[in-house]
């Protein structure tokens, strides 16, 4: 590879590691082409990519930045698989490639600037999708004021069924619904 090339890839590289929410190493071995497509379609579907680059042009392009703890997973044939979305679904996605055995493995991960181990991406794959953490997130913090708007409209509450048991003790009926007014008896002429 000339050394323009080389030098496009790390910048090509860094400019992933730069928008990606989490970096994902493994390690691959003997798995032929329609399993590396397959493998590759079900990564964009989720809207990540595996990048396969030369260990040394990597480490070039993660130095100095939040995935430089990548560099202890590389050597010998490694994939890169990154995104820019939501790390838990490319987790989700990634653990499901178990049914490929020994050809493909996972290494370990960044996220956040936090090193993963393939334990912990597993971990993150079993958490609920975004959305759903979001929902319940809003339901955490909306409960407070919905207890707050009960306990406010309870005295109020508690009043009107007391005055209509009061009402009811007296033998007073509840109070209906305004009953349609009879139609006015046609009036006599006037005597003249």
């Amino acid at each position: 590879m000339r050394k323009e090339q080389k030098t496009s890839v790390v910048k090509d590289l860094r400019d992933r590691f730069g928008h990606a929410s989490i970096a994902l190493v493994s390690e691959y071995k003997g798995m032929s082409a329609g399993e590396t497509a397959e493998m590759r379609r079900k990564i964009r579907a989720v809207r990540g990519e595996m990048r396969v680059a030369k260990n040394t042009l990597v480490r070039r392009a993660i130095e100095g930045t939040a995935y430089a703890p990548l560099a202890d997973q590389l050597g010998g044939p490694v994939g890169l698989i990154l995104t820019d979305s939501d790390p838990v679904e490319l987790a989700k996605t990634v653990v499901g490639f178990k049914d490929l055995g020994d050809k493909f493995k996972l290494r370990g991960a960044v996220m956040a600037g936090q090193t993963l181990s393939a334990q912990e991406i597993n971990a993150l794959a079993t958490l609920p999708p975004k959305e759903v953490v979001m929902a319940q997130l809003l339901g955490l913090l909306m409960a407070p004021a919905t207890r707050l708007v009960r306990l406010l409209s309870e005295p109020g509450t508690m009043l009107a069924r007391a005055i209509d048991a009061i009402g009811k003790k007296n033998g007073d009926p509840a109070p209906a619904a305004a009953a349609p007014e009879a139609p006015a008896a046609p009036e006599a002429p006037a005597a003249q």
